[in-house]
């Protein structure tokens, strides 16, 4: 007797959840059944893959591999079944996607109204993780493909979405707010710049921004949002960097937010639609790209008019 999906389906529940508990309720199934299924895996592997405790349920180093595995096997059995319910314009079933978290909000919501207005049986599941994370749940198998920087992911098949300006945003009567137009580097020397956690990929940028124009990034506030990192600058504790997807969403929501594009060719990134080179999906990414593009370009046409907005 093999490992069975099922068995499989459970075991990645557990690494996802971290408690029998919680797991069980996830796959649908009582807590007995699911701790009896995971029993007969490790018996049938001779391998401990999950040590339970008080805490819940923590895996063996065994326990990661085994996981990482089930996960790829998972997504071939999604694919096929993908492949078999697949409609003449090649989309419906379930699709896991990642995304940054600095673009998911302002992104996906026209795009995915769009895709099920045209495919009303495709359905996404959406995660929200750093460039590193997205980087290595896709090759685990996490998602299907993944919307990040393009230039994140060595060894995935990437098509790009389109570049965005970063911007910044500051309080009404900053100096700053007081001019028209983009914003020259040399404008930020000395200024303190707001920037997001150590571990977001934007944060990067940011410092070399900020070294580039002699200015400097908080070491007070490390922001968990562009939200908190835009409200911080609106009380005026230091001019945030923000990306176009953000600024002129939010411009488009409030007016008299005060933002200024960055006129540097070091604050413009470029987003991509990443996927395994190994996974079946590749005649579907055409059709997902013209879809995603087109959400943005809705917003990015904005640059050229609100550059010309002078501060209120």
């Amino acid at each position: 007797m093999r490992p069975t999906l099922r068995q499989m389906e459970y075991l990645v529940a557990i690494a996802d959840t971290g408690k029998f508990g919680d797991a069980a309720k996830r796959a649908n199934v009582s807590q007995p059944s699911l701790s009896a299924q995971i029993a007969d895996m490790e018996a049938e592997l001779d391998a401990v893959l999950v040590e339970r405790g008080r805490h819940g349920a923590l895996l063996t180093p065994i326990g990661v591999e085994i996981v990482r595995r089930a996960r790829l096997i998972l997504q071939d059995v999604e694919d096929l079944k993908t492949a078999a319910q697949r409609n003449t314009d090649g989309l419906s079933g379930r699709m896991r996607v990642g995304v940054l978290p600095t673009i998911g909000p302002y992104l996906l919501p026209n795009a995915t109204r769009q895709l099920h207005a045209r495919f009303p049986d495709l359905r996404f599941n959406v995660r929200e993780e750093p460039t590193i994370d997205l980087d290595t749940h896709l090759g685990d198998g996490v998602y299907d493909f993944i919307i990040s920087a393009a230039d994140a992911h060595d060894g995935m098949a990437t098509t790009p979405l389109f570049a965005e300006s970063l911007w910044i945003c500051t309080a009404s009567d900053d100096p700053l707010a007081q001019a028209q137009g983009p914003v020259r580097l040399a404008d930020l020397k000395g200024r303190t710049l707001l920037s997001l956690g150590h571990w977001h990929r934007l944060n990067q940028m940011i410092q070399s921004i900020a070294k580039s124009a002699r200015a400097h990034v908080s070491v007070e506030y490390d922001g968990s949002s562009l939200d908190s990192a835009r409200q911080m600058a609106e009380m005026g504790a230091g001019v945030a960097v923000l990306p176009s997807l953000y600024a002129l969403t939010e411009r488009r929501r409030d007016p008299g937010l005060m933002i200024r594009r960055i006129d540097h060719p070091s604050a413009r990134r470029k987003i991509a639609l990443v996927w395994r080179r190994t996974s079946n999906i590749a005649d579907r990414m055409t059709i997902l790209t013209d879809v995603f593009r087109d959400a943005a370009e809705d917003i990015l046409r904005l640059e050229t008019e609100t550059d010309r907005v002078s501060a209120r």
